[in-house]
């Protein structure tokens, strides 16, 4: 059985941003995003320093226009002023100017290429004057593509597919190649697990035929919040990081973006520290092919990294080897709650449905609502209402329509931020209720769910 008891990471081309240096032959890097309005100085620059402080190695922002590419300048600013040498990231949907002007401010800019144009004349224009513009000023480029947001010609050519990731990622790579442009990072992110992992694999294997070796970040997209949240993003970037994939990752949880960054620092630790108590042959007692189970055993002492470790190294396994169960054993706790953790690891690795799943986004400076205050707010409703019933319902809180209704996917609805005090729902895809008062949402959601019988 090829167990995980060893780790040997991918070998990569360097990435240069700011001071930080990306690649095989760096520490895998630890980084967030802000949950602040960019154009707010004062308290971007406070959470930027606290993120640091906790150990992140960049920070992202959200970046609309050119008032936010104006204010990041005076963030940057302040943060120098104030002995930081935090590379700053700027946060691109939909506008080629803005990568333009960011470019010209900012350590790094990460553009979407599923809505930054849709032609392929036009995309080369525009990518190959944002590579001109990186070039002169030594920023770095993130090419992030996100499951749900992919252009329509390639929605048209794959559909919503792991092959149409890679191919919108390959196609804006293949222009930065020619362009002989190499200051560049890939991420490809989905909020489910198993599509995240199945792609940057096959992006990875893609690469591989090309002879192209570009570093790659990782993360699940709307992982969630509290020990959900932790465990989807363990299973997730667990899985990668086993392979020998990943060389910097965010931990996307719905919570201060601080909270980030323990979570993250200890993947990476778990991975790469030979010292680390990684399961192997000894550890797993049994593989039943009748039942497709693993069972484990494990003394970890710490509850929180005993859901961490297992759900890191359980991911990969049950895919790896078809499994439809799973049972943990740990003499320091309870079984009862070790086997609701079994139950919430084969949830997140998508093998079985136990409970709602509730897809949340990070936050960030585009939200239209107090992200915790609202996610509270829909599962104590969806409980109180449907209980049982809500059984199995993927159900996404997002906190803006600019990613959103592209980024929730995977989700059976979505409750959308459609302005202040204005929610939008979804039914898939598809709008249903458009800016209704807040007050009014959640009742309307579990009215919604209700009409469909579901």
């Amino acid at each position: 059985m090829n167990i995980l008891s060893t780790y040997q990471r991918r070998v990569t081309t360097t990435t240069h941003v700011g001071d930080v240096c990306i690649g095989s032959g760096y520490p895998i890097r630890v980084q967030t995003m802000a949950n602040t309005s960019t154009n707010d100085i004062d308290l971007s620059v406070a959470q930027a320093l606290r993120c640091e402080q906790a150990g992140a190695e960049l920070f992202r922002f959200t970046t609309q226009g050119s008032r936010e590419v104006e204010s990041l300048a005076q963030i940057e600013e302040q943060l120098r002023k104030k002995g930081s040498r935090l590379p700053l990231v700027a946060d691109i949907h939909f506008r080629s100017d803005v990568a333009d002007l960011a470019a010209t401010i900012c350590e790094k800019v990460r553009i979407n290429p599923g809505n930054y144009a849709s032609d392929p004349q036009t995309i080369r224009e525009r990518f190959t004057h944002l590579i001109d513009l990186c070039r002169h000023h030594h920023t770095a480029l993130r090419i992030g593509v996100n499951h749900g947001s992919l252009s329509s010609r390639i929605m048209e050519q794959y559909g919503d597919t792991p092959e149409g990731m890679v191919a919108s990622c390959m196609e804006f790579l293949h222009i930065a190649n020619e362009e002989q442009f190499s200051d560049i990072v890939l991420s490809i992110k989905a909020s489910n697990t198993r599509i995240m992992v199945d792609t940057v694999r096959l992006l990875v294997a893609t690469m591989d035929k090309e002879d192209m070796h570009y570093p790659i970040h990782l993360g699940v997209t709307e992982a969630g919040e509290g020990e959900d949240g932790r465990i989807k993003s363990a299973v997730g970037i667990g899985a990668l990081l086993a392979d020998g994939i990943g060389d910097t990752i965010r931990v996307s949880l719905s919570e201060e973006p601080e909270a980030e960054i323990p979570v993250a620092k200890e993947l990476v630790s778990y991975f790469t520290n030979p010292d680390s108590p990684r399961y192997d042959e000894q550890h797993i007692t049994a593989y039943n092919e009748d039942k497709h189970s693993i069972f484990f055993y494990n003394t970890e002492k710490d509850w929180s990294l005993f859901q961490l470790h297992a759900a890191a190294e359980c991911g990969r396994l049950l895919w790896q080897y078809g499994c439809e169960d799973l049972e943990l054993l740990n003499p320091n706790f309870d079984q009862a709650r070790i086997n609701a953790l079994s139950k919430d690891i084969l949830q997140a690795a998508r093998i079985k449905m136990y409970k709602t799943e509730f897809t949340s986004c990070p936050g960030c400076g585009r939200t239209m609502f107090d992200l915790q205050t609202t996610i509270a707010q829909v599962k104590s409703g969806i409980s109180r209402k449907l209980g049982e019933k809500a059984r199995g319902l993927k159900i996404a809180v997002m906190g803006c329509i600019v990613n959103g209704p592209g980024e929730m996917a995977d989700a059976d609805y979505g409750y959308v931020g459609a302005g202040r005090n204005r929610i939008s729902l979804y039914r898939g895809k598809e709008c249903i209720l458009k800016n209704i008062p807040q007050e009014e949402a959640v009742e309307k959601l579990v009215e919604l769910i209700i009409s469909d019988n579901k």
